[in-house]
């Protein structure tokens, strides 16, 4: 059976990340950092926008930035450990 994981082992560059947001996603994530969320990959479901997952500082909850720079505590799909 072929591996489909696409994932790398290294920690993916901050600038090619944040190229992937939006205007409203850009400008909302330094308020969203300022209080202690960190930008970790965005998810690129096929025939979709990509997602924006964000972290809290201790990592224990995670939330997805919105198109319009919102953000959505229950985006309403679960992430692999």
């Amino acid at each position: 059976m072929q591996n489909r994981e696409r994932r790398q082992g290294s920690a993916p560059d901050s600038a090619e990340v944040r190229s992937r947001l939006n205007a409203a996603q850009q400008a909302a994530l330094p308020l969203l950092e300022r209080f202690g969320w960190e930008l970790r990959f965005v998810r690129r479901p096929l025939f979709q926008e990509p997602v924006p997952i964000l972290f809290s500082a201790d990592g224990a909850r995670w939330v997805t930035l919105e198109p319009d720079g919102s953000v959505n505590e229950n985006p309403g799909f679960q992430l692999r450990d």
